[in-house]
């Protein structure tokens, strides 16, 4: 028995039989032919074994399966994950980017949509004014807070900030936080914090965000007075200016910090028309300034977007033609569509065709005054009447 398992795994199997004499004419025992035979047998079969477990046709035959299980198992659970992630409304896969599509499309109608409107310009005098002081006192401050629309934080950038302020430290605040959503504002402080931006949001009407501002601009600033004792010189007050487009909230942010009313500010772009100077405290002030734009808007879809969020003079846009476009946005985006104007005014709406919905309002509850029905459907919009919306996203 020993001898056979020795011969079976050999590349050319032998047999030797000591109890065989094939040089002499005596037959082989009937024992010795049978376990010869036995060795035969079980030497071609490993050979055989041997030779399918190399071939090709054997390894997809056990592994294709196994691959296309794993496959099946997979997609299905997916599936699964995907549906629950739809039913808890967090579809960040599928429905993630469905939506990513639908802001994509939206920019490119809003190209379109106002193209062949009047364009928004708006540059009064005191803001060419504003822009040669602000300019020099710049060189004074040590930190600048620039603040944004937190609804549409791309429009409300000066086009000339970045070069104005140089290598200056500077503090990004996104005001009316209380006007987006939850995912909205996470998405901006991603982008914000992925470009090494100190990025803050606030509320000025109700001060939230207004003390965290302070703090932190104090912290950016701290090195003037190191660099001042170096010098055998006395530390003084750090110098923060406010800057940013108009109606974004920069003097309820003063207001909000100082507790009183230091500050002119009301819920129209213009209010402020000189640059204010106000101390907060023993260690900081504060440089209100007016609202500055550039002299001309070339790029119309942000001028629209001003002229909604009122971050812009009324007098530099038709408000019909304004009404028209923000209702075709809103049935446009995916989180609020046709049904949030449907439900508020009790009217069917095409998205395809503002004009026509702001004459049909404007039929229904104004007795034919379009220009009180667009007002009434751009109020609604800035008082939050539709949810809180953001009209941007940030850039991918």
């Amino acid at each position: 028995m020993a001898l056979q398992l020795s011969t079976l795994w050999l590349r050319s199997p032998t047999i030797s039989l000591h109890s065989v004499d094939y040089r002499s004419k005596t037959k082989p025992s009937t024992t010795a032919l049978s376990a010869s035979a036995s060795a035969s047998s079980l030497s071609s079969s490993a050979s055989t074994i041997q030779a399918t477990l190399t071939t090709p046709t054997f390894f997809l035959s056990i592994f294709v399966p196994f691959l296309l299980y794993i496959y099946i198992y997979m997609y299905i659970h997916m599936n699964i994950y995907i549906y629950i992630y739809h039913w808890l409304g967090n579809s960040n896969l599928n429905g993630g980017f469905e939506e990513e599509s639908d802001w994509v499309d939206l920019d490119a109608d809003l190209y379109y949509w106002t193209r062949p409107l009047r364009p928004v310009q708006w540059y009064p005098g005191h803001i060419a004014k504003t822009e040669k002081e602000l300019k020099e006192q710049l060189k004074l401050m040590d930190v600048v807070i620039e603040v944004r629309d937190a609804r549409i934080p791309l429009s409300t950038s000066h086009p000339q900030m970045d070069a104005w302020l140089g290598n200056r430290k500077r503090i990004l605040v996104l005001n009316r936080e209380d006007m987006i959503s939850t995912a909205d504002r996470n998405a901006w402080a991603t982008y914000f914090a992925n470009q090494g931006t100190k990025v803050l949001f606030s509320n000025g009407k109700l001060g939230m965000g207004t003390m965290k501002l302070s703090r932190l601009a104090k912290v950016m600033a701290a090195g003037v007075n190191v660099k001042r004792r170096a010098k055998g010189l006395l530390p003084r007050a750090v110098r923060a200016g406010i800057v940013g487009y108009p109606n974004v909230g920069k003097s309820s942010l003063i207001n909000r910090l100082l507790k009183r009313r230091m500050c002119p500010a009301a819920p129209r772009p213009g209010v402020t028309r000189a640059l204010k100077w106000v101390r907060f405290g023993k260690d900081l002030e504060f440089l209100d300034s007016p609202g500055i734009l550039p002299m001309r808007i070339s790029d119309q879809t942000a001028a629209i977007k001003l002229a909604i969020c009122d971050d812009i003079g009324e007098r530099s846009y038709d408000v019909t033609d304004v009404a028209a476009i923000l209702v075709q946005m809103l049935a446009k985006i995916p989180t609020v569509g046709t049904n949030a104007l449907r439900n508020r005014y009790k009217i069917d709406v095409d998205g395809n065709c503002g004009k026509i919905f702001v004459q049909k309002l404007a039929l229904h509850l104004f007795n034919g005054d379009g220009h009180q029905a667009a007002f009434r459907i751009l109020s609604d919009f800035r008082k939050g009447k539709f949810g809180w919306i953001s009209l941007e996203r940030p850039p991918r």
